[in-house]
C-alpha cells in the first residue's frame, strides 16, 4: 500500500509540474515544413510521455520512435488509436509489433491525418462544397540485436498525400536507429529520421499548361535519448534531445509509473524549444488500463496533449491487445 501511494504521489506531482509549464508566444518554424503530421508522435503512450521515447525499450513498442527498439519486443502487440482534435482535424494510428527470435523484431504502422470541412470556392468566389486533405504514412520497421548488446534498426516509410483533386504525392523515406543498454537500468539511443523524405508535386493535370512540378523536402531529424528504470520498480523516466536540418533544438521529457499491474500512469512534456523559435511547449499525460484474459491481454490507453496554438487540447484513445 505504501509503495502504491508513493507512486501515485510521484506521478501526480510530476503531472502537475509538467502541465503547469508556461507556453511561449512566438511564431512557429518547423511546424510549417512538409510532413508536420508525421512529427506529432505516435499513439497515446508515446504522446502522453512527451514523445521522449527514443530509448524506451519496455512495454508496448513500435518502430516509429526508433526501429532499434524492436528486438526488445517481449510479445506480439496490436493497437488502434483514434484522435479527437479541434479545427476539423483528424489523427489516427494503427500498429503491430512482434519479436523475431532469437535477436530481431519488426513492426508495421500507419498514421492517417487530415483536415475536413474546408470551404471550397471557385475563381469567382462561388462555393463549390466542402473539401478535405489527407496525409498518410505507412512504415515497416526492422531491428536486430548484436552480441555486445547494442541494436540497429531501419524504418522504410511510404508517404501518400492527397492535397486536392488530381494533386497527390507518393514518396518514400528512411529512418535509422541505434540502441545500447549501458546497464540493466540505463539505456541510450540515437536516431536519424526522414532521410530522403519529400513530397513531389505535379499540377499539370489540374492546371494544364500552367501546371508545374516541384519538390518539398522534409526536415531531417537527429535525436539522442536516454531512459532510466527507477529503483524498486517505481517507474521509468526518459529524455530526448533533438535537432533538425530546420535548425531547431528540442528537449523532451517523459515519466511512466505502474501503480498496480492493471494501471499505469504517465506524463510528459514535448517541444521545449532551446532556440525560442516558436514550436510551442506541449505537456500531456495519460494512463493505460489492462487486464489479462486467458491467453490475451486487452488494454485501453488514453492521453491528453495540450496544444498551445489550438483552441482545445488533443485527446487520444487506443484499444490494444497483447497476444
Amino acid at each position: 500500500m505504501r509503495t502504491t501511494f508513493t507512486r501515485v504521489l510521484f506521478t501526480g506531482s510530476a503531472l502537475l509540474l509538467l502541465l503547469g509549464y508556461p507556453d511561449r508566444d512566438c511564431s512557429a518554424q518547423i511546424g510549417g515544413t512538409p510532413g508536420a503530421f508525421s512529427r506529432l508522435g505516435f499513439g497515446p503512450r508515446g504522446m502522453g510521455m512527451g514523445n521522449a521515447m527514443t530509448a524506451v525499450a519496455d512495454g508496448d513498442l513500435v518502430g516509429y520512435y526508433n526501429p532499434a527498439l524492436l528486438p526488445s519486443t517481449a510479445y506480439r502487440y496490436a493497437g488502434a488509436t483514434f484522435g479527437i482534435l479541434s479545427l476539423d482535424r483528424s489523427l489516427n494510428f494503427l500498429s503491430y509489433a512482434q519479436a523475431l527470435p532469437p535477436t530481431a523484431g519488426l513492426s508495421v504502422s500507419l498514421i492517417n491525418a487530415g483536415v475536413s470541412e474546408i470551404d471550397g470556392r471557385d475563381s469567382d468566389g462561388r462555393p463549390t462544397g466542402p473539401i478535405r486533405t489527407s496525409e498518410n504514412q505507412v512504415a515497416l520497421g526492422f531491428g536486430i540485436k548484436f552480441s555486445p548488446g547494442f541494436s540497429l534498426g531501419l524504418n522504410v516509410k511510404m508517404y501518400y498525400y492527397h492535397l486536392y483533386t488530381d494533386v497527390t504525392s507518393l514518396t518514400a523515406g528512411l529512418d535509422f536507429g541505434f540502441l545500447y543498454p549501458v546497464d540493466r537500468n540505463l539505456t541510450v539511443a540515437v536516431t536519424v529520421r526522414d532521410v530522403q523524405s519529400k513530397y513531389k508535386w505535379d499540377t499539370s493535370e489540374l492546371l494544364g499548361q500552367s501546371g508545374q512540378t516541384s519538390e518539398q523536402v522534409f526536415p531531417r531529424l537527429y535525436t539522442a535519448g536516454a531512459s532510466y528504470r527507477l529503483p524498486d520498480s517505481l517507474g521509468l523516466v526518459a529524455a530526448d534531445f533533438e535537432f533538425s536540418s530546420a535548425e531547431t533544438i528540442i528537449l523532451r521529457f517523459g515519466l511512466e509509473v505502474p501503480i498496480v499491474p492493471e494501471l499505469t500512469l504517465r506524463a510528459g512534456i514535448d517541444r521545449i524549444d532551446l532556440k525560442e523559435s516558436g514550436n510551442g511547449v506541449r505537456p500531456g499525460g495519460g494512463f493505460t488500463l489492462r487486464k489479462e484474459i486467458g491467453s490475451m491481454t486487452p488494454s485501453v490507453t488514453y492521453a491528453y496533449v495540450h496544444e498551445p496554438f489550438s483552441p482545445a487540447g488533443m485527446h487520444l484513445v487506443s484499444i490494444g491487445v497483447i497476444f
